[in-house]
């Protein structure tokens, strides 16, 4: 039934004004909003995959990771991104570095949230 459907994923923020600055300004993304409707955000990504990023009022920010970024280089993303004021999340139990790198179990990961709390990550695929 789905299997020739072009099928998107989104999620919901807080504050639209706040989530468009820091996916296309800290992020670097490509991003187009939509007044008309309630100020939607679409993340244009690469693939011709888009994201869309709904305001909502009583938004609970995910507790799962909402998007992944697959990175040439964790060391080098992680270090651009803690530049740009990015904090990355530091999980009890979890063997991360001073950097808040996972290594050696899976490909390298780090998680960071957005300013509405969704958790979003940066992977080294190789």
């Amino acid at each position: 039934m789905f299997r020739d459907t072009r099928a998107f994923s989104g999620f919901s923020v807080d504050d639209t004004d706040r989530a468009m600055t820091f996916y296309a300004d800290t992020l670097g993304l490509r991003v187009s909003r939509d007044d008309a409707m309630g100020g939607l955000l679409t993340l244009h990504l690469a693939g011709d995959r888009d994201i869309l990023v709904y305001p909502k009022d009583d938004h609970t920010p995910a507790t799962y990771t909402v998007l992944n970024f697959p990175v040439d280089d964790i060391d080098r993303a992680v270090a651009e991104l803690t530049a740009r004021g990015v904090q990355f999340a530091r999980y009890p139990g979890m063997p991360q570095d001073e950097q808040g790198i996972v290594r050696g179990n899976g490909p390298a990961i780090a998680w960071f949230t957005d300013p509405a709390g969704n958790v979003m990550s940066v992977l080294e695929l190789k």
